[in-house]
């Protein structure tokens, strides 16, 4: 059942369970999806038996996250992409730091429903941020000090891409190269000149120095803290996770796998970053979210998107 809901000309959001929303959308409707799954065993995000975080094993969550899979494999169009964001989780034990290859699992599941595995992207994450934002005790220095044998790392997160086979009929071309970096490195100045550039393409320097750092399996260059606003979006006995993905990582997935005006559709919006990123790119954006906060801060952070579109309109910015 929806509970709300926002449609407008460049997105629309509901506050409901996405398999209902997704069972009422047309086949082959979708450009582009986008999401973090909630990371199984990791994080519990409400209360709802809706909420595959309230699986009640490993197993169970697969289970039910096969439909979702399934549902959007039916919605995605001929030869286009879903992006899924993951990372290792813990076992589940009780005081143990064993992990469990979530990612590998997704990847499995993905290909059982007839997906093609096309590329990981790797995000580098800083330990320390991770050891106070976690207090995970395998990354305090007390433990190479004590017994190194216990240390732990900061393990990465990972993008993983998948392909629906077929044709794709309307290719995704970028005829003057890729002209925005998103990242927090600095295109080098002797190559800004090359923005906008009408001539070979093969001597475009500017879009082959950005392609080279889209096209790496290890991505060490997103600015980790460039995500939406979340804070405003937690109830008051909420989980400790709340942080959406980083909104380089979404711009990059949709600059390369999208066209202007395709629709980018997130299962689980969260406070709407991937909807936030796709309208702000030029694109349509559907998302779907389970919990009420989170579902209003999405109201509010896309009220934030269409004052920013209409100052780059203001100043013919692209």
């Amino acid at each position: 059942m929806v509970k709300d809901q926002k449609i407008t000309d460049d997105y629309a959001i509901y506050n409901g369970d996405c398999i209902e929303v997704m069972a009422d959308m047309k086949h082959d409707s979708i450009d582009l999806s986008v999401y973090s799954p909630p990371f199984c065993g990791l994080y519990q995000y409400s209360s709802s038996e809706r909420d595959l975080s309230n699986c009640d094993s490993y197993e169970d969550f697969f289970k039910h996250y096969r439909f979702v899979v399934r549902e959007i494999f039916r919605l995605t169009k001929e030869c286009r992409c879903t992006a899924v964001h993951s990372m290792d989780t813990p076992s589940g034990n009780c005081g143990s730091d064993h992990l469990v290859d979530f990612p590998g699992d997704i990847i499995r599941l993905h290909e059982e429903e007839g997906f093609h595995y096309i590329a990981r992207h790797c995000i580098w994450k800083e330990p320390l941020a991770v050891r106070n934002r976690t207090m995970q005790k395998n990354l305090a220095h007390k433990t190479v000090v004590d017994d190194s044998i216990n240390c732990g790392v900061a393990s990465a997160d990972y993008l993983l891409i998948f392909r629906k086979h077929g044709e794709n009929k309307v290719p995704i071309a970028h005829p003057l190269g890729l002209q925005c970096y998103y990242g927090e490195r600095l295109i080098p100045d002797e190559l800004l000149k090359y923005k906008n550039y009408k001539g070979k393409q093969t001597e475009n320097r500017m879009s082959h120095w950005i392609w080279r750092q889209y096209a790496s399996s290890f991505w060490d260059d997103i600015q980790l803290d460039n995500v939406l606003k979340y804070k405003e979006g937690r109830d008051e006995d909420d989980e400790k996770h709340v942080h959406p993905l980083q909104l380089d990582v979404i711009n990059r997935i949709i600059e390369l796998r999208t066209n202007l005006r395709e629709v980018v559709f997130t299962p689980f919006m969260g406070v709407g970053s991937e909807v936030f990123a796709a309208v702000q790119m030029g694109r349509k954006g559907i998302g779907v979210e389970l919990k009420e906060s989170y579902y209003k801060q999405a109201i509010k952070n896309l009220k934030e998107v269409k004052m920013l579109n209409e100052q780059d309109d203001l100043f013919g910015q692209q």
